[in-house]
């Protein structure tokens, strides 16, 4: 089993020394850099490059410079996704957007965790878990999604937040670490 396949089954593997994971991640940074120092005004050359480095775009899509991925193939995004600035996605394993996905500046989702064992976590070893963001969901700025939290459709994260579990369908959740604060209702 190669440490990719070893990477998508969420066992340990070796990101940090294995040669087609470093060549896969050098060549997405590589596409980040070009993406960044791209002119605003370029909007053409804006998309054509996101829809090289993102693995499955819909029609609407704006990152915000400065973006930063380890390999892009992994990242899956729906239709009116809006990411402002400084947006860090570590996607070492799946990270879904679905419609409808409002992200705020300054906000990172991490797929990859070390372990705690220090001689396996030095010889290079991490684990990686997907995450799963629904329909029609606002993070506000500076929020952190930690490996294997799903969100569900229409939630708001509330800004500062540190998401280390699972969140539910239509609420507002805030916090260090993130809880529920209350549901989101229909009426007005």
């Amino acid at each position: 089993m190669t440490e990719k396949e070893k990477c998508a089954a969420g066992l340990l593997y070796d990101a940090n020394y294995d040669k087609e994971l470093i060549r896969e991640r050098i060549a997405c940074k590589d596409l980040c850099q070009e993406y960044n120092e791209l002119k605003n005004s370029d909007a053409e050359n804006r998309s054509r490059l996101i829809r090289r480095i993102i693995g499955s775009t819909k029609e609407n899509i704006c990152i915000e410079p400065v973006f930063w991925c380890d390999y892009g193939y992994n990242i899956e995004v729906g239709e009116d996704f809006y990411a402002n600035h400084n947006l860090v996605i570590l996607d070492c394993a799946k990270v879904s957007f679905g419609d409808h996905v409002f992200i705020g500046p300054n906000c990172s989702f991490y797929t990859a965790g070390h372990p705690l064992d220090v001689k396996q976590r030095n010889e290079g070893l991490e684990y990686a878990h997907p995450i799963t963001v629904g329909n029609n969901v606002w993070l506000g700025g500076n929020v952190v999604v930690l490996p294997g939290v799903r969100i569900g459709d229409n939630s708001v994260i509330g800004a500062g937040s540190v998401v280390t579990k699972d969140i539910p369908e239509n609420v507002v959740a805030v916090g260090n670490p993130c809880k529920v604060v209350k549901n989101i209702s229909e009426e007005k």
